[in-house]
């Protein structure tokens, strides 16, 4: 008995962000695209799971309110960001210190005037904030004391304005400008801007660590610069209930039965996409959105990077610490967690009424006691015991972001060769802008190759596969 056989112009094979954005783009030309996905729902990586009321994302990646690919893909128009309170808190020597700019427009800022530098020095002054002098003590558990700096972990007042002068500067830069600048690892270009040691690994090194989930700042120094270039023009923020409403967003801006899910896809050439159960797809295009290591499966040859491991870990507790709706990192690195938030002040709809969610970000592989260890080193960050508080999940994900180590070519190309085609992370900036730049741009192709021409086929629904 013969297979069935559908047609469409183009086969999306994922239904991730960079997936979802491109289908997006091709449908709005005309282009009849149908979307497979091999798991049962739309996201990838992009995923948040519900438990009790709480929405719980998997990596959970920080944005930033200046990223403009959030603001002007197609189908994220009702994205609403969540942003957190300015700048950062950063725990040193058992106090809170407030440290980050302001936000606002580069033209509001005045980047290169002596008030905008004014501006920004004050918003990066280390004001101390009320928290624990001592570490705290946890029941049955040893807490180490954390290294004394000598002061602020930003240093003097004159430290203080040498970083809003580098900030400032990144912010007024233009994406080419960065681009075009000498490339090498994160970590050597820190220690080449002429910035105290002090200001870079009391605040450059947690924060950069942070934004590129790269805690060794192995990345490329273009990448990072481009990570430090948001965080110094706008706020970072999480999207409004969880990572998961971006793919949510574009699969619901799609036109009815483009996206199916459940479907696994075998291989794939120029003109057609196989699928496990579902039969074959005929196609003018195909164009493989998934992960790194399953787009190398079905296009052999191509590279796969090395990875990030992201383990995030989820707690709710009656009693909110006291650092309402600000990212807190630790500049004495004194434990696993990489940073962490009180999500729900954050995002209220991401917690039930009258419970508080805090997530924690840890890097590195997993480990047995990853739960017990970051307890402890939340202890000591927020100043409250933590033994009472509920786990609600530990979720480890050993591919959570794809490493930009230099050379990196943030544009790498995404026309494999006509009528074959792949976009995702893995071919841009390893974050979910680069996600969807990369889509933009295997989009863009694709609408070349094919002419922009009217559609050649009306995708037929699957019977068998469940639409989203």
């Amino acid at each position: 008995m013969l297979e069935p056989t559908y047609q469409a112009d183009v086969v999306v094979v994922g239904a991730g962000v960079a997936g979802l954005s491109a289908a997006r783009r091709l449908t709005s030309a005309g282009v009849s695209t149908v979307v497979l996905e091999a798991a049962h729902e739309v996201g990838g990586r992009t995923a948040t799971e519900k438990v009790d009321g709480f929405r719980l994302d998997r990596v959970g990646r920080l944005l930033s309110t200046a990223c403009a690919e959030l603001h002007v893909t197609p189908g994220l128009e009702d994205l609403v960001l969540r942003p957190f309170a300015p700048g950062v808190l950063l725990h040193s020597d058992g106090r809170h210190h407030r440290a980050g700019v302001q936000p606002g427009s580069r033209r509001a800022r005045g980047a290169q005037s002596a008030r905008g530098a004014l501006h920004a020095v004050r918003a990066l002054a280390s004001t101390p904030l009320p928290g624990p002098r001592r570490p705290v003590a946890v029941p049955g558990r040893q807490v180490s004391v954390p290294r004394s700096r000598g002061g602020a972990p930003l240093g003097t007042a004159l430290d203080q304005a040498r970083l809003g002068a580098t900030l400032n500067r990144l912010a007024g830069t233009s994406v080419e400008r960065l681009l075009a600048r000498p490339e090498t690892t994160a970590a050597e270009a820190l220690h080449g801007r002429g910035l105290p040691a002090r200001t870079v690994d009391g605040f450059l090194r947690p924060l950069l660590a942070a934004l590129l989930c790269d805690p060794e700042l192995t990345t490329s120094s273009r990448s990072a610069d481009l990570a430090l270039r948001d965080f110094a023009s706008g706020r970072l923020c999480l999207p409004a209930g969880g990572a998961e409403a971006l793919p949510q967003l574009l699969a619901r801006s799609l036109p009815p039965g483009t996206v199916h899910t459940g479907v696994r896809v075998t291989s794939v050439s120029t003109t057609s996409v196989a699928t496990a159960e579902h039969g074959e797809f005929r196609c003018a295009a195909v164009l493989v959105a998934t992960g790194a290591r399953d787009a190398a499966e079905l296009l052999p040859g191509l590279r796969v990077p090395d990875f990030h491991p992201v383990t995030v870990v989820h707690h709710t507790t009656d009693e909110p610490p006291g650092t309402d709706a600000s990212l807190l990192l630790d500049a004495d690195r004194g434990g696993p967690v990489a940073h962490t938030a009180v999500v729900s002040a954050v995002d209220p709809s991401r917690a039930p009424a009258g419970r508080t969610l805090v997530t924690s970000t840890v890097f590195g592989p997993a480990t047995a006691d990853t739960d017990a260890a970051v307890r402890t080193h939340l202890a000591r960050l927020y100043g409250v015991p933590t033994t009472r508080w509920e786990t609600l999940a530990v979720r480890h994900t050993a591919d959570a972001v794809p490493a930009m180590r230099p050379p990196h070519d943030l544009r790498r190309p995404v026309r494999l060769l006509a009528g074959l085609y792949v976009c995702g992370d893995h071919r841009d900036s390893g974050a979910v802008q680069g996600a969807l730049r990369s889509a933009e741009r295997a989009a863009t192709a694709l609408l070349t190759d094919l002419g922009v021409r009217r559609p050649m086929h009306t995708a037929d629904p699957l019977p068998t596969a469940r639409a989203a």
